[in-house]
């Protein structure tokens, strides 16, 4: 059975930083892109950022210079570093993997987490 176990949310305030983590078992995710969403309260799921199988990433433009995602395919296990968190990244982040990433653009694969909350206090 594959699974992928997020961790790491929490209560944080504005300007503090949290590290998300993504335990995949059951597949080896070290061939596929993974990538991070997030869903804040009201509003759609959006990529936040992703990560090719050759290192290659992306981000979206809200998180640029803020967040950073790697991998630790030895572990099978994606990261996701966020600094300098404000209200605004207050959401539930999910991982997301077995997906492709063109290097523009990033297909969502079909294995989900069950999500972690983060929330940012101002």
């Amino acid at each position: 059975q594959v699974q992928l176990v997020g961790s790491g949310g929490d209560l944080v305030q504005a300007g503090g930083s949290l590290r998300l983590s993504c335990a995949a078992s059951g597949r080896n995710f070290s061939i596929d892109a993974m990538g991070w969403y997030r869903q804040a309260p009201g509003k759609q799921r959006e990529l936040v950022a992703a990560m090719g199988d050759g290192g290659n990433s992306y981000y979206a433009d809200s998180v640029k210079g803020r967040f950073t995602i790697s991998r630790d395919n030895a572990k099978n296990t994606v990261y996701l570093e966020m600094n300098s968190l404000k209200s605004e990244d207050t959401a539930v982040y999910y991982c997301n993997g077995a997906g492709t990433y063109t290097g523009s653009y990033y297909f969502q694969g079909d294995y989900w987490g069950q999500g972690t909350q983060v929330t940012v206090s101002a």
